[in-house]
């Protein structure tokens, strides 16, 4: 049994504790199905089998910080997208440089030159 001494520094303490425990936990809001930043609308072809359309899917249901790059696309002269993405990150800007680091590794592993330029950051959040 608790001392009638003890009852008020433990309740008094028990609210510190939810008073900062409360906004932390609204911090903590899942981003998943959000879009983010957009900086550009990504060429997507809308076939469920390609898999940089998986990809995007992959960063929209993500819940973390994340990030999608690809390609610009230029229908004259690309005949293709190459993309790279991080989930779930620490942080949004380390999100946006592992997912442009993994695009850029795309276009050296294919050894592709795009007229457009190398990739860019699509969407992040």
């Amino acid at each position: 049994m608790i001392s009638k001494y003890c009852r008020k520094p433990i309740v008094s303490m028990l609210a510190v504790v939810l008073i900062f425990a409360a906004p932390a936990a609204a911090v903590a809001e899942s981003l998943a199905g959000k879009m983010g930043d957009k900086r550009f609308a990504p060429n997507l072809s809308l076939d469920p089998k390609e898999a940089c359309y998986k990809t995007y899917l992959a960063y929209k249901a993500a819940s973390g910080h994340s990030a999608y790059a690809t390609t610009f696309y230029s229908r004259v002269v690309d005949l293709y997208i190459i993309c790279g993405a991080k989930l779930n990150a620490p942080t949004q800007k380390a999100a946006e440089e592992i997912a442009l680091r993994n695009c850029q590794y795309g276009l050296k592993k294919w050894k592709v030159r795009t007229a457009s330029g190398g990739c860019a950051i699509a969407v992040s959040k």
